[in-house]
């Protein structure tokens, strides 16, 4: 299992890359889940990171097609490997395919995927289920799906999802030939828990952090986290 480390900022980057995280996400934790990042900020991430790893980048929860898809194009012209759209507030699963197309036209003209983000309470934030949103993806040419936590200050995945409900989902997900990718106030006693449900990315960014979410990247706590992502269950 692959780690991938949100970073709010440049100057992030090399706690995240010593650590060895695996691929370097570009996020704005002070907007929310899935606060998106702004475009210099993304220029300054890619440019630290120089190719090292896989930059990729979160453009929030899709409410207009147009925008979404221009977001989307200028992440990938810039050099995000994958951009991350959620749908907080969308109840209609036309609807999210309508903006997961949006996205993915966003990024048609370079070798950028799009994923698409399940949140385990989207009852918080009136979105559709998880199982829905991978059928969408499947539908849509997404390249992968995030299975998150809306509320950064609710329950976190662990306490959402049941060992065998998340498996099935990761299930369901690799059936469908996509990505999936955990993340949701993970803690470093929770890699196990995402690790054994079969998930190819575990993502981070509280228990990477001194001070929590918005702290600062630590290499240590990376480090750590990146040890877990490598056992094994027994």
């Amino acid at each position: 299992m692959r780690l991938l480390v949100s970073v709010a900022n440049a100057a992030e980057v090399s706690a995240a890359l010593a650590g060895g995280a695996d691929l370097i996400d570009g996020k704005d934790p002070q907007r929310g889940a899935l606060g998106a990042v702004a475009e210099p900020v993304l220029h300054a991430i890619l440019e630290r990171v120089g190719g090292a790893r896989p930059v990729t980048a979160a453009i929030g929860d899709a409410t207009d097609d147009a925008a979404i898809e221009r977001t989307a194009c200028a992440c990938a012209a810039a050099g995000a490997a994958l951009v991350k759209v959620g749908f907080a507030g969308i109840t209609s699963q036309a609807r999210v395919a309508a903006l997961a197309v949006a996205a993915r036209r966003g990024v048609s003209t370079s070798s950028a995927g799009v994923v698409l983000v399940a949140y385990a309470d989207a009852d918080r934030v009136a979105s559709i289920a998880p199982a829905a949103v991978v059928d969408v993806a499947a539908r849509t040419g997404a390249r992968g799906v995030l299975l998150d936590t809306a509320d950064k200050n609710g329950p976190g995945l662990r306490a959402l999802m049941t060992p065998a409900a998340l498996a099935a989902f990761v299930a369901h997900a690799h059936q469908n030939g996509l990505l999936v990718a955990l993340a949701g106030r993970l803690a470093l006693d929770d890699l196990a828990f995402v690790r054994d449900a079969g998930a190819d990315i575990a993502g981070v960014r509280g228990a990477a952090c001194e001070g929590g979410r918005t702290g600062q990247v630590s290499v240590d706590l990376v480090r750590r986290l990146r040890g877990l992502c490598e056992e094994r269950a027994q």
